[in-house]
């Protein structure tokens, strides 16, 4: 059976391993605006001649 280890080291001099705490999560991330975090755009390219009202054709489609 393996052992497991561990990678950190147990003698550790409390304000060594506090400055390095600190260095690392003194300060908070770059504020990021909820407009930056959504990309808005079509999912397909809009096409207009499919988007045009025909009224012959509605006549001859539902009437004819």
């Amino acid at each position: 059976m393996t052992q497991r280890t561990d990678a950190h080291t147990t003698a550790q001099d409390p304000a060594d391993a506090a400055a390095r705490r600190r260095d690392r999560y003194g300060a908070l991330p770059e504020r990021i605006r909820p407009q930056d975090t959504v990309e808005t755009k079509p999912a397909t390219v809009p096409d207009p001649a499919r988007d045009t009202y025909n009224p012959d054709e509605w006549l001859i489609r539902y009437c004819g």
